[in-house]
């Protein structure tokens, strides 16, 4: 599948970026598009919305099936908004909870069941934590597609487990390859190959905040993955099954959590050659190196 976008928002490499990630019917269960108010991102996010309920076998959104007019007449009954821009209180925790429970009702007539949250960076830490257990453990044929002014105003959880795309550029620096040394380096008989792997973080906050949300989301697949889960966040299945068979639930659960403590210190402008200094060395112990 290709999406067709029909106007400038958000720029040309956003919406690249966009086409990429839902090529081929990939959907990711969720993804996070952050800019600045006028950059465009509640268009792209109606724009997401409207592709994913599209009946087309072709382009989508198509415009023209009976999936585009309702969602473009805003009378989807798959399609739910919520507008945080327009009213900052509109994420109160009993909302995200029935949300929660929204997202296990089968589409009433699209492929997939969409919950736009436009404004995120208006929810609440409690509301937040409440979106969280939805976004570990998604259920089949659901997209959440949310905005905010910036993804730093989300908890390091929750940017873990959506894809980022930014409208002041690309949506994040393209280094899986990266990420995957890294995650691989893991298991290497010694912390050497971890740390070589590492370097490559140092002096570059981008790439450095690109990496470990990519990494969060290696962790996270391969933590369902021992615990039977499919949804994989990362695509990276090769990687996903490597870190799976090798590291033990636990020793998964603690890398995503220091994978989180490195995402949130980063943040707060930690310097890079300590931090990754010190990642390296609590990933090891993580997995019982």
């Amino acid at each position: 599948m290709s999406i067709q976008f029909s106007g400038p928002e958000g720029g040309a490499q956003i919406q690249k970026d966009l086409s990429f990630a839902f090529l081929e019917e990939r959907f990711p269960h969720a993804v996070l598009l952050e800019g600045e108010p006028g950059s465009g991102t509640d268009r792209l996010a109606a724009t997401l919305a409207q592709a994913a309920v599209c009946l087309s076998h072709g382009k989508k959104p198509c415009g023209v099936c009976t999936g585009c007019e309702k969602a473009a007449a805003g009378s989807h009954p798959d399609i739910f908004t919520v507008d945080g821009d327009a009213n900052p209180r509109a994420f109160p925790v009993d909302t995200i909870r029935q949300i929660r429970s929204d997202a296990y009702v089968r589409p009433n007539e699209a492929p997939r069941r969409v919950f736009v949250l436009l404004g995120a960076q208006n929810m609440s830490e409690i509301s937040q934590n409440a979106l969280l257990k939805i976004l570990e453990e998604p259920p089949q044929n659901v997209l959440f597609i949310l905005t905010a002014v910036s993804a730093a105003a989300l908890l390091p959880t929750i940017r873990s487990r959506v894809q980022i795309f930014s409208a002041a550029g690309s949506s994040m620096p393209d280094d899986w390859e990266l990420a995957e040394k890294i995650a691989r380096a893991v298991l290497a008989p010694t912390e050497a190959e971890l740390v070589f792997g590492a370097s490559g973080l140092v002096g570059d906050r981008e790439t450095f905040r690109g990496v470990l949300r990519q990494l969060s989301m290696l962790f996270r697949d391969a933590l369902a993955a021992r615990s039977g889960g499919t949804v994989l966040l990362s695509g990276r299945e090769q990687t996903v099954s490597f870190l799976s068979s090798g590291l033990t639930r636990l020793s998964l659960m603690r890398m995503l959590e220091e994978t989180e403590k490195a995402q949130a210190a980063l943040e707060q402008n930690a310097n890079t050659a300590l931090l990754a200094a010190d990642y390296c060395a609590r990933l090891s112990t993580a997995a019982g190196r």
